[in-house]
């Protein structure tokens, strides 16, 4: 059996013979590389051509942010983001790899880590970005891709809405989900005013930084949903990490419920909580993610008259849970992730309030 061949960048020479033992432990795994900086883990990345590569954002010479941005515009590789999450700049630096193309991010072991479950983890994190199909980031940006064409089944016809009638937007993600959402954020205009609601599939401590990058990428306010809040116009939500985020009685409210398809917050249980409360006057995007979350939530959204969005295959990091939508004939227009902005600015075209 072909084994999983994995390079392994980190400065911390303590750390980094840590995660080799972790992998070396693991009979499907072999360690091909070690680098110590940025620059190390080009070179060796393009030398050794590993399946996958567990990063560090903190390097010297080279950052990981940078090595990051070379690695998917010129020899795409899987990238798992090991980051220790001590401060708000290193946070903020793994949104950065995130947006660049790195597939996901799991905090480095704490000293008290000591039952073995953050190794589990560790290796089932880097098996699951491994099987990620990564593109050349750079045509991303240079927006080659967005080009493609893209035709809605037969089933799925172009919804009428007449303008101001929606209330709400509401989104989910999970892996790849922080450059979709932050793409879509930077291409809502500053009049852009409806409430959005967000459900990233993400860990703690990273919710609370992703809500502060978020903040500053986009013009209007991001933060965390606290239970009893009421909607504003213009403000962004986002589910905190281990909690259900919920609306009811046009307040914001969370949940401790169990995990829906082991996930929470779950998508699914947002969308059918805006199904509903808002009904037709709602609007919902899916986009790249691994799994089944959010589909039957977006199915929800549609039977009850809201307009469904589903990102295409083509621009998704993982075509799973939008696919997921799409074959339950839940998303009425299938969309770019450049197209999805403009659909949903569309929906205030002429507000002024």
């Amino acid at each position: 059996m072909k084994r999983l061949r994995v390079l392994v960048v980190e400065d911390s020479l303590t750390v980094r013979k840590r995660l080799c033992e972790v992998l070396d432990g693991d009979p499907a795994i072999e360690v091909v590389g070690e680098a110590e900086d940025g620059k190390q883990a080009i070179e060796l990345c393009r030398s050794l051509r590993p399946d996958v590569i567990s990063l560090d954002m903190i390097l010297p010479v080279m950052s990981g942010l940078t090595a990051t941005e070379f690695i998917m515009a010129y020899c795409p590789t899987p990238i798992l983001v090991v980051s220790s999450s001590v401060n708000r700049g290193e946070l903020f630096k793994t949104y950065e790899a995130l947006a660049a193309g790195a597939v996901d991010v799991l905090e480095k072991p704490r000293p008290d880590d000591a039952d073995g479950s953050w190794e589990e983890r560790y290796i089932a994190m880097l098996k699951l970005v491994a099987r990620v199909k990564v593109v050349t980031h750079l045509r991303a940006r240079l927006g080659a891709i967005r080009e493609l064409p893209v035709t809605p089944p037969a089933s799925a016809p172009e919804p009428s809405r007449a303008p101001n009638t929606c209330q709400i937007v509401v989104i989910g993600a999970s892996t790849g989900g922080p450059g979709a959402i932050v793409e879509i954020l930077h291409g809502l205009p500053a009049t852009f005013s409806l409430p959005v609601l967000i459900v990233i599939h993400i860990s703690a401590p990273f919710d609370t930084a992703f809500a502060d990058w978020l903040d500053a990428q986009t013009n209007h306010q991001v933060r965390l949903a606290v239970a009893g809040q009421s909607l504003s116009k213009s403000c962004i939500y986002l589910a905190p990490s281990g909690r259900h985020l919920i609306v009811q009685g046009r307040k914001l409210q969370l949940t401790d419920e169990a995990p829906r398809y082991s996930c929470r917050p779950s998508v699914d249980i947002l969308f059918e909580s805006v199904a509903v409360e808002y009904g037709s006057t709602a609007a919902a995007c899916l986009l790249t993610g691994m799994g089944q979350d959010g589909a039957r939530g977006l199915l929800a959204l549609r039977q009850a008259g809201a307009l469904t969005i589903a990102q295409d295959e083509a621009t998704s990091v993982v075509y799973g849970m939008p696919r997921e939508a799409v074959l339950l004939g839940a998303a009425q227009r299938i969309l770019p992730i450049s197209e999805i902005a403009p659909a949903l600015a569309a929906l205030t075209k002429g507000d002024q309030s």
